[in-house]
């Protein structure tokens, strides 16, 4: 039985790791890779032995221990997991059975539990885009959401969407390609370092180092900047954008400012993460509150 997080980003092929697990004949694998220490106290922190098998397991520790060989990094999970399905169905139902005694956490309680009695090994992860760099983020917040998504704008991401040889599949939606308008003077339709989605148009506005889902709508004169817009947003002439996450269907008034004014941002009820990025959310009705300095 193979068990995935559903907000993790990575390439793997599965398949070898379920060989892997065959192999050995594991009663659990887990994915893991090194990350720094500090990083590491957000995650499952194990040892190995010389086979590969773990001897020791601690989730989200405070002070996460160092590998042997590199005591700068520990040796993370990746909550990516290959069970014996009939030695999972024993472990969960026993876990079930504790009640409040248990957090029902595999990190926490059914791991810990089966390094005394059960073969429990780590698969060194080796991400398949490029042999030499394993990229695996948790998004599971919005500051590592927002990195995580500047990083496919660089120049040569390691997770590289335009990699034939890795093709990512996902819905396309029936949309036309994207359109770019206007070139007189300062109302010049143009992205630059950015994705762009089908069906968006960008109309005599100026879009930097950002990502356009589908649908979207920039006006003249607009500015974004280092901003993630979901579908259908809709940014009115002559508004600035800077380091947001603006969520689907949101208009952005003529003249309106996001991320250039945090304080501003806060007294309209707009989310401020701790690296400074502004998120409106789905459907925010923008209208109701006045423009910077109006």
């Amino acid at each position: 039985t193979l068990i995935l997080a559903g907000d993790h980003i990575y390439t793997m092929n599965y398949a070898k790791m379920i060989e892997f697990h065959r192999e050995r004949r594991a009663d659990l694998t887990i994915a893991c890779l090194p990350v720094p220490r500090p990083q590491a106290r957000e995650f499952g922190v194990m040892h190995v032995d010389d086979a590969g098998r773990v001897v020791s397991f601690l989730e989200k520790p405070h002070d996460p221990p160092g590998m042997p060989d590199n005591p700068e990094l520990a040796l993370a999970s990746m909550g990516i997991y290959v069970f014996a399905t009939d030695v999972m169905y024993e472990l969960l139902f026993q876990d079930a059975a504790k009640k409040e005694r248990s957090h029902h956490d595999f990190g926490r309680d059914i791991i810990p539990e089966m390094l005394s009695q059960s073969r429990v090994y780590a698969y060194p992860f080796r991400d398949e885009n490029r042999k030499q760099a394993a990229y695996w983020r948790d998004v599971g917040t919005l500051d590592a959401y927002y990195q995580a998504s500047m990083d496919l704008i660089s120049v040569d991401p390691i997770l590289n969407l335009y990699d034939r040889q890795w093709p990512i599949h996902t819905y396309q939606p029936p949309m036309p390609p994207p359109k770019f308008v206007h070139t007189e003077g300062d109302r010049r339709g143009a992205a630059f370092n950015s994705i762009v989605c089908q069906g968006s148009i960008v109309s005599g506005g100026q879009v930097y180092r950002s990502i356009l889902s589908p649908g979207v709508r920039i006006h003249s004169f607009a500015l974004v900047e280092d901003a993630i817009l979901f579908d259908g947003v809709e940014v009115g002439r002559h508004a600035r954008i800077r380091r947001a996450i603006i969520d689907k269907e949101v208009k952005v008034p003529p003249g309106f400012d996001i991320g250039w004014n945090h304080e501003a941002d806060r007294a309209r009820g707009l989310t401020i993460t701790e690296d400074g990025i502004t998120v409106v959310a789905k459907a925010e009705d923008l209208e109701r509150f006045t423009p910077y300095g109006g």
